[in-house]
C-alpha cells in the first residue's frame, strides 16, 4: 500500500513542503493524505500514487500529464494546486497531487444515505456536466467518473450542495497496465463505458457514459452493474441500463441516451448541460429533451417581378441567302414587334467573311452527301441542312439586334451536319 514507507521518510517533508498528516482516503492506485503545505500555511489534500516505475520516459511522461492537470480552473472542478514527483525513495518514485482540501461528503456516501432527490440530481448532473464540457474543451478526458470522485461542498447556507469533480486524467498519470490488473479496477469497473469494458479507443463521450450510470445510481441508490470487474464489463455488452418507469419520461430518455451502446448517439457535455439546466428550473425537475442538429434551412429568394413575355420568332424568305455553287437557297428572318402586332422585317447584317466560308462549305460538303443517297435521303438531308441554316440565321439576329437576345433552343442535330453546327456556333461566340 501506498502508505507503507518507513517511518523516517514518512517523517521527511515530501517535496520539501508538505507534511503528510491522517489518511482520508484511498483507492487501488493511490491513497489521499490530509498535509499542510509548510511553504504557504495552509492545509491541503495530497493524493499519493502507488511506486511506479522509474523509467525515465515513463516519469517524464506523467509529469507532462500533471502539468495539463495543473492548469484546470472551472468552479465544479477540485482545485489543483500543485505536483510532482515523490523521490524521497529513490527506486520507487510516486507522482502525487496536491489540491484543496474540500470539507464536505462524496456523493458516493449521500446515496449510501437515500435515493438522490430529482431536484438535487438536477444540481448534481449539471454542475458535473458543465465541468465535463470544460476540460473536453481542452482535449481532456476524466476517465474515472464515479459517486466517490464526486463531492458535495455547501457553497451557501440554504443552499442545494454542489458538485466538484476531482481525480481527473488518473488512469493517465499512472501506469496504463495497471487499469487491468486483478483486483485494480473493483471499485471503478462498474462505471466503465462499453469502449472502456472492451479495450478501445476513448472519446469524451466516455465520460458521458460513465455519468449517465451515475445519475441512474441516484435514482435507484443501487449500482446498474455490480459483481467483479469482468461480470460487470460483460454485463454493459449485453444489456442496456434499466431505467425505472417511475420517473418523468423525460429522465428515462436522457438516461438512456447518454448510456447509448454506440458512443455517437450520446449528447455531448455542453448538450447535457443545457438540458439539466432546464430542470434546475422546472417546477417538476423536467430536464430538455436533447435533439439532434436541427435541419438547416436555406433562407427564400425575393419574389421576382414579372418578365413580359417573349416575342414569337419565325421565317420567311428574303433575308439570307447562302449559295454553295450549284443551289441557292433564301432564307429570312421575321420578328413579332408586339404581342398580336404586326410582324416586321428584320434586315439581315453583312456576313462576317469568316462565318461567310464556313456556310458555304457547309452547303457544299452536306449536297456532296445527299448526292450519293436515294431521294428520301436527299429530302431528309435537305431538311436537316435547313435547321442549320435557320440556327445560323438565328446566331445572325443576335449578333446584331441591339436589345439583349432572347435564348432560343433550337433542335438538337447530330451526325456529320450536327458536328459543321457545333463548329458554326463557335466561330460566331463572341
Amino acid at each position: 500500500m501506498v502508505d507503507g514507507s518507513p517511518s523516517e521518510v514518512t517523517a521527511e517533508l515530501l517535496g520539501g513542503r508538505y507534511r503528510l498528516g491522517e489518511v482520508i482516503g484511498r483507492g487501488g492506485m493511490s491513497s489521499v493524505y490530509s498535509a499542510r503545505d509548510e511553504k504557504l500555511g495552509r492545509e491541503v489534500a495530497l493524493k499519493l500514487f502507488a511506486p511506479q516505475t522509474p523509467d525515465a520516459d515513463e516519469l517524464k511522461r506523467q509529469e507532462a500529464e500533471i502539468e495539463l492537470l495543473a492548469t484546470l480552473n472551472h468552479p465544479s472542478l477540485v482545485t489543483l494546486l500543485d505536483a510532482g514527483i515523490d523521490t524521497r525513495i529513490p527506486d520507487e518514485p510516486r507522482p502525487f497531487l496536491t489540491m484543496e482540501l474540500v470539507a464536505g461528503q462524496d456523493l458516493r456516501s449521500r446515496i449510501r444515505h437515500s435515493p438522490v432527490p430529482l431536484d438535487e440530481l438536477a444540481v448534481i448532473g449539471a454542475g458535473v456536466a458543465d465541468a465535463l464540457a470544460y476540460v473536453h474543451g481542452l482535449g481532456i478526458i476524466h476517465r474515472d467518473i464515479k459517486p466517490a470522485n464526486i463531492l458535495l461542498v455547501q457553497v451557501r447556507p440554504g443552499e442545494p450542495l454542489r458538485p466538484k469533480l476531482t481525480d481527473f486524467g488518473i488512469a493517465r498519470i499512472v501506469d496504463g497496465t495497471r487499469l487491468t490488473t486483478t483486483g485494480t479496477m473493483v471499485g471503478t469497473a462498474a462505471y466503465l463505458s462499453p469502449e472502456q469494458a472492451r479495450g478501445a479507443d476513448m472519446g469524451p463521450a466516455s465520460d458521458i457514459y460513465s455519468l449517465g450510470l451515475v445519475l441512474l445510481e441516484c435514482i435507484k441508490g443501487s449500482v446498474e452493474y455490480p459483481g467483479s470487474a469482468v461480470e460487470s464489463a460483460v454485463a454493459r455488452l449485453h444489456r442496456a441500463p434499466l431505467v425505472p418507469n417511475t420517473v418523468p419520461t423525460e429522465w428515462v430518455e436522457l438516461i438512456r441516451s447518454m448510456t447509448a451502446l454506440d458512443p455517437m448517439d450520446r449528447p455531448t457535455a455542453s448538450e447535457l448541460e443545457n438540458a439539466l439546466r432546464h430542470a434546475l428550473v422546472s417546477p417538476e425537475s423536467i430536464p430538455a429533451r436533447i435533439s439532434g442538429e436541427p435541419t438547416r434551412v436555406l433562407p427564400s429568394l425575393p419574389p421576382q417581378p414579372p418578365q413580359p413575355p417573349h416575342a414569337p420568332l419565325s421565317f420567311a424568305p428574303g433575308a439570307l441567302t447562302v449559295a454553295d455553287g450549284t443551289q441557292t437557297m433564301t432564307l429570312g428572318i421575321v420578328r413579332e414587334a408586339e404581342p398580336g402586332g404586326a410582324p416586321r422585317s428584320v434586315p439581315a447584317a453583312p456576313v462576317r467573311p469568316r462565318l461567310r466560308r464556313r456556310l458555304g462549305g457547309l452547303g457544299q460538303r452536306g449536297v456532296g452527301q445527299l448526292g450519293g443517297l436515294g431521294k428520301r435521303g436527299k429530302i431528309a438531308g435537305g431538311l436537316a441542312l435547313l435547321v442549320v441554316i435557320a440556327a445560323a440565321g438565328m446566331i445572325l439576329l443576335s449578333i446584331n439586334t441591339p436589345k439583349t437576345p432572347d435564348v432560343v433552343q433550337y433542335p438538337a442535330v447530330t451526325g456529320t451536319v450536327g458536328e459543321h453546327l457545333e463548329q458554326l456556333q463557335k466561330s460566331v461566340n463572341p
